[in-house]
This record gives structure tokens, C-alpha cells and sequence, in this order.
């Protein structure tokens, strides 16, 4: 990540993509890559349930999962940024499209296990280079100044909104299904038992996945990159992965962006492991218990989805995109504390309460994560921007994965609710005194004729030329009786810049 890309390094068929056009794509990409996924949330569970796994083996199916997106999240974030980001989403559409096929057919628990993994690895495949494709083809288009907010608020509401869609279609087909006497009965016999009405979501994720797949291959332009090797490849991923872990230690403000998507993390995984349970305890029964979670958990994406859209209003509103991060995590601290203030209480205004709380926790993430990224994006370049993302990422699952097992070893009532909270609002803090802006140097000024009769005396590398205050020319023999002292800088003189990103 040593410099800014020139124009030399577009091809015009990635130049000739307008910040529109590109929106559309990314917005098309992220929602196709996540509805299957969504499919899965509300039928994984009874699924396996079904298949005859004990809820020990379904905790180790969602481990393995979690393993392996965490161990390869660096590893494929680099190999993006060596390969190019269209041949890694693909082969992410690839292994999502093994893992559902796996997951909806699979009877035995290695099978569910190795499509898990599939469906892990994928995740890590997918984290960032989607994001970076939509950067890069906005900035090599309108320049670096451009505008990412939109784009990246838009993109996140439609992964927000693929996921409630998902989830309400993944949890009511196999009701639809039941309600036809004899047809679950009739795919069990005719497939073996291998098709299930449960089995039909993550079956129909698998024909969504090789859409997302075909549409990747075809709508994402990329500039050439250099061909590389085997070895060339091997080699630049450790690279990217070394340039990605320093990049909290080189910048203040891309270190809060990471301990604040640390804090998000510990955010969701209170709310997503301690949810369910108290909507079971509300219904009754588990059965009826999960229903509802899923209606919950459909709301709460539509809550990040909205806020996702808000977020360059609020960005606005605030003064900046950096401002606009504490507010938004306000809002997550404040959805928090109602859930831990109703923890004990299942009373009607209890309830309502805590849905409000529930709805603000994913408003306020929905609205800070746009704003996080672009702050992300004008930091780093091209050549580390899927990197960065998925040390974002990492960040994210790595707390998110000890918050849960915290929060699943302390007793139940307020205390986890509230714990995250001041997780968020430690993250929230961090943002109230502003990190000094990270300017790029501007480029060299072309050098105006010399005159003969004065020789040009370079200027110390590490000082910039200034703009030259007189606006009377002056003649080659008022330079021959006055010369111009050393220590006036001069416009004359052509001092070499490097531009390079701050980071480096």
C-alpha cells in the first residue's frame, strides 16, 4: 500500500463505469450474495435438529463455521488484493453453492460439517471485495474525492434488506410446504430423504448462488493487473496480511474504526445469543419462540437497513462522517440498556420496551457502519483496501466470538446487556476527540522556463515548494542584479514529490 493508483492502471472498460452504474452493481452483488444466507438463519437450526443432530453437534457445526471464517479472513482479504476482487467473489459464489447443496442434502454430520466450513470460507472470500470493487471503480472514475457514502450506505441496506427477505422466506416455504397434505412425505420418498421440506430453503440458496456467480463474472470490470504466478501469489498474500496488521498501529483513526467494529461485535453477539432465549421464555415454547425471533430478527435488519440509508444524512447533520459515528453508537448504547433494564420483566410495556431497544441497537450499527467505511476508504489505497476490510472483519468476529462465550457464562438478567453496552460506549468514546485528517501531497507543479543567466538550485526533499508571491515578471537582468536568496522557495525549481498514502 505504498501509492495511489494512477489513471495509466484503468482500463477504459473500468473507467467507462459511472459512480451510478457501479452502485447499481454493488448493491445487486451484495444483496444476491446474502439472501441465500438469510434463508438459511430461520430453518439452520431445526434443520439439523431434523436430521437427527443433538444440540451439542449443532453448536459444533456453527464452530466450525466461525473457525474457519476467522482463520482464513486475513489470508483471503490479501488474496484479493493480489488476484483481483471479481475471481475471489466468484469462487466465494462457488463455495456457497457447495455448502447449501451440502447443508440441504447432507444426512450425516460430516457432510453438514464440511459444508459449514464451505459456507465459512466463504464468508472470509466475501468480506471485502465487493466493498473494494465499488471503491475502486468510483474513485478511478471521479477521482479520490468522490462520494462513497451513498454507495455504501445503499449496499448495506441491501444486505440488510436481503437478509429480512431470506429470513422471512427461509422460515415461511417450509410452512407453505407443510400445508399440502403428504408433500413432505413425498420429497422424503422420492429423493431418498435426502430433500426435506426444512432442506428447501438452503436447496433454493444453492440456484440463487450460481445467479450471484454468473452476475459477478459479467458485471464487475476490473483494470488489468499483472499476471502473476503461483509463487507470486503465495508470496503477496503474506505481504497484504503483514500491511493489513499494521494499519491500527500507523493510524489513529483506521484503530478506531477497528476497536469500534470490535465493539459492534460484542454488540451482536449479546443480542443475537441472548434473544431467542427470552422470546421462548415470552411464547412459552421453543417452537413458537423461534417463529417470533424470526419476525424479530427481520425487523432488525430492516432497523439496519433504514439506518444504512440515514447514514449519509446523519454523516451530514453531524459535520462529517467521524462525527457521525458517536452519534449513530449512541443510539446501540441506548437500545442496549433498555434490553438489560427489561431483562427481568415480561410484562406488555416490558416487551414493547424492548423490542424499541432491539430496533435501535441495529439503527444506530446500520448507521455508523457507512460512516466507519468511508473513513476506512479515504485512508488506504487500492492496493490493501480489501485487506483493511477484512481486518475490519476479523476485528469484528474475533470479539464478537469471546463477548458470546462471556455472555453465555454470566448469569442471566441485565448484567450481559449492560456489559455490552459499555463495550459500545467505550467504542463511542473513542470518536469524541477528532483524529487530524490524513491529507495527500499534492502533485508537483510543472516547472516554468529557467533562465540561462541564474542556475537552479534543487530544494531540500523535505521541504515543499510554495507558490511564488509576486505577480510583476521579472526580467533575466533584474535577476542578475537581485538574486533570489536560498531561503525563499521558489516556483522556478521543480522539487520531486512522491505522492504515497499517508499510511506508508
Amino acid at each position: 500500500m505504498t501509492g495511489r493508483p494512477g489513471p495509466a492502471a484503468v482500463s477504459p472498460a473500468h473507467r467507462g463505469l459511472d459512480g451510478a452504474t457501479a452502485r447499481r452493481r454493488y448493491v445487486a452483488v451484495s444483496f444476491l450474495f446474502w439472501f441465500p444466507i438469510g434463508m438459511s438463519v430461520a430453518t439452520g437450526v431445526l434443520l439439523f435438529t431434523e436430521r437427527g443432530m443433538g444440540l451439542a453437534a449443532v453448536a459444533a457445526f456453527y464452530a466450525v463455521h466461525s473457525l474457519t471464517a476467522s482463520a482464513a479472513e486475513l489470508p483471503t482479504g490479501g488474496l484479493s488484493d493480489v488476484l483481483g476482487r471479481r475471481p475471489v467473489l466468484a469462487v466465494a459464489g462457488l463455495l456457497n453453492l457447495g455448502a447449501f447443496s451440502l447443508i440441504g442434502l447432507g444426512a450425516a454430520g460430516w457432510a453438514i460439517a464440511l459444508g459449514m466450513g464451505l459456507m465459512g470460507l466463504a464468508r472470509a472470500l466475501s468480506s471485502g471485495p465487493a466493498e473494494a470493487w465499488y471503491v475502486d471503480t468510483v474513485q478511478a472514475h471521479a477521482g479520490p474525492d468522490a462520494d462513497l457514502r451513498t454507495g455504501l450506505a445503499r449496499g448495506s441496506s441491501a444486505t440488510s434488506a436481503a437478509l429480512a427477505l431470506g429470513t422471512l422466506l427461509g422460515g415461511g416455504l417450509p410452512w407453505v410446504l407443510g400445508l399440502a397434505p403428504g408433500l413432505g412425505e413425498w420429497l422424503a420418498d422420492a429423493t431418498g430423504g435426502l430433500v426435506i421440506p426444512l432442506s428447501v430453503p438452503a436447496l433454493l440458496g444453492a440456484l440463487v448462488e450460481i445467479v450471484f456467480v454468473l452476475y459477478v463474472v459479467s458485471s464487475l470490470p476490473e483494470p488489468p493487473r499483472p499476471r502473476t504466478t503461483v509463487r507470486q501469489v503465495v508470496g503477496g498474500v503474506p505481504a497484504a496480511i503483514g500491511a493489513g496488521l499494521r494499519l491500527g498501529a500507523r493510524d489513529i483513526l483506521i484503530r478506531r474504526v477497528l476497536l469500534t467494529a470490535s465493539a459492534a461485535g460484542a454488540a451482536l453477539a449479546a443480542v443475537e445469543l441472548l434473544t431467542p432465549g427470552r422470546a421462548a421464555a415470552l411464547m412459552g415454547t421453543a417452537e413458537s419462540g423461534a417463529l417470533v425471533f424470526a419476525g424479530l430478527a427481520c425487523a432488525g435488519f430492516l432497523c439496519s437497513a433504514l439506518g444504512s440509508q440515514l447514514a449519509p444524512l446523519v454523516a451530514r447533520f453531524a459535520g462529517g462522517s467521524e462525527r457521525a459515528v458517536p452519534a449513530s453508537l449512541g443510539l446501540t448504547v441506548l437500545g442496549l440498556a433498555l434490553l438489560g433494564m427489561t431483562a427481568h420483566t415480561m410484562s406488555a410495556l416490558a416487551t414493547t420496551v424492548a423490542v424499541a431497544g432491539y430496533g435501535l441497537v441495529y439503527l444506530g450499527l446500520g448507521a455508523a457502519g457507512p460512516n466507519e467505511n468511508d473513513l476506512l476508504h479515504r485512508r488506504v489505497d487500492a492496493s490493501g483496501r480489501a485487506t483493511a476490510l477484512s481486518v475490519q472483519s476479523l476485528s469484528m468476529q474475533l470479539v464478537a466470538a469471546g463477548a458470546g462465550l462471556g455472555a453465555g457464562a454470566l448469569p442471566p438478567g441485565p448484567l450481559p446487556w449492560l456489559l455490552a453496552a459499555t463495550a459500545v460506549l467505550a467504542g463511542a468514546l473513542l470518536w469524541v476527540r477528532r483524529a487530524v485528517p490524513a491529507k495527500p501531497i499534492p502533485d508537483a507543479v510543472p516547472a516554468k522556463p529557467i533562465p540561462d543567466a541564474v542556475p537552479a538550485k534543487p530544494l531540500p526533499s523535505a521541504v515543499p515548494a510554495k507558490p511564488f508571491s509576486s505577480a510583476v515578471p521579472r526580467t533575466d537582468a533584474d535577476m542578475a542584479a537581485k538574486p533570489t536568496p536560498d531561503a525563499v522557495p521558489r516556483t522556478d525549481v521543480e522539487t520531486p514529490v512522491n505522492v504515497q498514502n499517508p499510511l506508508c
